[in-house]
């Protein structure tokens, strides 16, 4: 049973359950002053606590994809993704379709009516990065009188260390992408919908890491030119979009301002603006200092030439501690980079927030990456 099985979860509330109850039918028994009872009056309290406690956990880890797996968990997730030999006689492709999933809506079982979720491992020739992603298709895409029709495409990041599937059960960005364009306030989009650890268990923050993953070179090359490869995609310079939470927040706006000829648009929900240095992601750039300026936004929009893209920037008044920094960004954004804000009165760091604010900033991703 997987660390995000709803049989863990049932399994661990069960067993609260229990132990509550058997606290409340053995308590009585356990009243005298004997060190037997005053161990064992302690021993189910605490039995009782830990297992409310693994259930908490266990709730907010499969609402919020904090972990995947109980290695992910763990720290034994070690693997690198980095492949040799790509272009041998023999090897798999750079993208291989693993299977597919309904979109949580009416008539979802219908790729015609609800569009399709493929679950897919993509494969970087430049940046020698494998990693896996979940790839929403609209409904019209397979619609016979859209059979030519190229779609505007987004990639969608988690946090860290975030999962994929979280954007999908957590964030719902299908079922929003699908509503909003019934609704006819956006258009149909592809999203790739994928987490930012492409080396886990590495917070790699998007860099390219000197003698290491190569991370910003998969998002800004290799990433859209396989799925261009492999769906009907825009192909027009500027006319992929990019958005994240957390991480992958700071991975979208830092994206579309080094490469606006691939991300004509980045959206950062409760984003930050310098990548951080911590046990996560180790040494990221090796005492050089150009790169680690690079990756410092307000650095880069104070010095450097000002990007043909457009970046929206979202924030709470109170609960988020992104706020003045998000003001001072908005302050230093200057022509021809576009800049749009979401500012709520109050919200957290969290998935309630971003589920008020995607719906808004689909329809606004979608007004700037044209098919």
């Amino acid at each position: 049973m997987g660390l995000t099985s709803s049989k863990v979860l049932a399994l661990a509330v069960f067993l609260a359950v229990l132990l509550f109850a058997g606290t409340v039918w053995l308590w009585p028994r356990l009243a005298r002053r004997t060190w037997g009872s005053v161990s064992g009056r302690v021993g189910l309290l605490f039995a009782t606590q830990l297992a409310l406690f693994l259930s908490a956990v266990l709730a907010v880890n499969q609402a919020f994809g904090f972990y995947a797996s109980w290695d992910d968990l763990l720290g034994r997730e070690q693997g690198q993704g980095v492949v040799a030999d790509l272009g041998a006689v023999g090897t798999r492709g750079p993208l291989q379709v693993l299977g597919t999933r309904v979109v949580n809506v009416p008539g979802g079982s219908r790729p015609r009516v609800g569009g399709q979720i493929q679950k897919v491992d993509i494969v970087g020739k430049r940046s020698h990065i494998a990693t896996s992603a979940y790839v929403y298709l609209p409904p019209e895409y397979f619609k016979g009188r859209h059979r030519t029709r190229t779609f505007p495409a987004s990639v969608v990041l988690t946090g860290y260390p975030g999962t994929a599937e979280a954007l999908i059960k957590g964030l719902h960005y299908p079922t929003t992408a699908h509503e909003q364009a019934r609704a006819g306030a956006m258009r149909p989009m592809i999203l790739v919908m994928m987490r930012p650890t492409v080396a886990p268990p590495r917070d790699t923050e998007c860099v390219d890491v000197p003698n290491g993953p190569q991370t910003e070179t998969f998002f800004a090359q290799d990433l859209p030119r396989i799925i261009s490869a492999h769906y009907r995609v825009n192909k027009r310079p500027g006319g992929w979009g990019i958005v994240g939470d957390s991480t992958g927040g700071y991975c979208a706006l830092k994206l579309a301002v080094h490469h606006p000829r691939v991300y004509g648009a980045g959206a950062g929900l409760s984003a930050y603006y310098k990548s951080p240095t911590d046990p996560t992601t180790g040494d990221l750039f090796h005492g050089d200092e150009a790169l680690e300026r690079r990756a410092d936004l307000m650095w880069t929009l104070e010095h450097g030439k000002p990007p043909a893209t457009s970046l929206l920037v979202t924030t709470s008044k109170h609960g988020e501690s992104n706020y003045g920094n998000t003001m001072r960004f908005i302050r230093e954004v200057k022509p021809p980079t576009g800049i749009s804000s979401i500012v709520l009165d109050s919200g957290g760091h969290n998935f309630n927030t971003w589920r008020r604010e995607i719906p808004a900033t689909l329809v606004w991703l979608s007004a700037r990456i044209t098919a």
